[in-house]
């Protein structure tokens, strides 16, 4: 009996643990979801120019808009005082101050939001003992990366506070692929935990290692797009495949030392993330024709489907922003199409695991 009730006693403690995995789960993933929003609203923040329109960082206070046209007249006073200002929005009244105040508005109350939502059930687990053995340190790094994040927000929009009132590519790049580097990290916890593990038969290698070193080759892809956004390098040339009538366009290496082009150059930059792009697409093509002949977890087989859906989708809202000089609508919609997309692919890599 004693055997029987120690039995049944490690199952309940199993179950628990089960059900606790799955909660934890499904927790990351709204937070998954909220940082998917917060990139792309990033996004449409930066395409409406209404990143340096709040000149003061408040991160309790700030939560508080102005909430009659006297607090509205402070806080424009306060931008008429910035460079964005004086040389390029001289023009601008209260009314149209207050479009852009609200979208930056939105996008940084959101990231408080985020916030809260990772923190406070983070806390509940924590107290109740809910969290299995060996995630603590994964959702602490979390938790540690998302307030980095924050402060990194800050110091980008410092960089276009000064003379120049346009923010560093360098700085706008980094916050963006740290929000990439937290939602990608947070969604491979996440496919570890729930709807349970990878499929027990072990996948192929070749489409295993492929398949990371798409991850790999999409966060170097994010990351010059990053570059692109922040040398409004999407407008340079607005024609596929040729720039300015070639396949190699000149001035790819005018600026001086060489590796300058990579970031500053803008026809440099846009270059990389063409080639880039059809690098990814070629192996997402061979991933799928592979696996076609190959023994692989079902769940992988169908995300590696949805992959090829995903990277025609986004090849077609790439070019179509391109030759359309970046309308924010596509634009928005190519940004959201990369964070599918190496979602797609993380859960593809992640399934292709095996069990082992």
């Amino acid at each position: 009996m004693d055997a029987i009730g120690h039995n049944n006693a490690a199952g309940d403690s199993l179950d628990r643990l089960e059900v606790s995995r799955k909660w934890i789960a499904l927790w990351l993933y709204v937070c998954c979801a909220l940082i998917f929003a917060m990139v792309v609203l990033g996004g449409v923040t930066r395409l409406t120019g209404s990143g340096l329109s709040m000149v003061e960082w408040n991160p309790v206070f700030g939560i508080v808009p102005p909430l009659n046209e006297t607090e509205w007249q402070e806080v424009f006073d306060k931008y008429k005082a910035s460079p964005e200002y004086r040389k390029v929005n001289l023009d601008m009244d209260v009314s149209g101050f207050k479009r852009i105040f609200l979208v930056e508005y939105a996008h940084r109350v959101l990231g408080r939001l985020i916030g809260i939502v990772f923190l406070l059930p983070l806390l509940f687990f924590f107290a109740t003992r809910r969290i299995p053995p060996g995630l603590t340190p994964k959702l602490v790094a979390m938790f540690v990366l998302g307030a980095s994040q924050g402060l990194l927000g800050w110091y980008m929009v410092k960089s276009g506070l000064v003379d120049d009132p346009h923010v560093s590519q360098y700085r706008l790049t980094a916050h963006f692929m740290l929000a990439v580097a937290i939602y990608a990290y947070m969604l491979w916890v996440a496919f570890g935990l729930w709807p349970g593990r990878p499929a027990e038969e072990p996948a192929r290698g070749s489409l295993r290692r492929l398949a990371y070193g798409l991850i790999v080759l999409l966060f170097v892809t994010m990351t010059s797009g990053g570059f692109v956004a922040g040398l409004k390098a999407g407008k340079a040339y607005n024609t596929f495949p040729l720039m300015d009538g070639k396949l190699v366009p000149d001035g790819l290496f005018e600026m001086q030392p060489w590796y300058l082009n990579l970031f500053e150059n803008a026809t440099t930059v846009q270059f990389n993330h063409r080639i880039m792009a059809v690098l990814v697409f070629l192996i997402i093509l061979d991933l799928w024709s592979m696996m076609l002949g190959m023994e692989a977890p079902r769940r992988a087989r169908i995300a590696i489907h949805l992959l090829l859906i995903a990277i025609l989708a986004q090849v077609a809202l790439g070019i179509s922003t391109l030759l359309l000089q970046v309308p924010i609508p596509l634009a928005s919609a190519h940004q959201a199409g990369a964070l599918s997309l190496l979602a797609i692919t993380l859960f593809s890599a992640h399934q292709l695991r095996g069990s082992t």
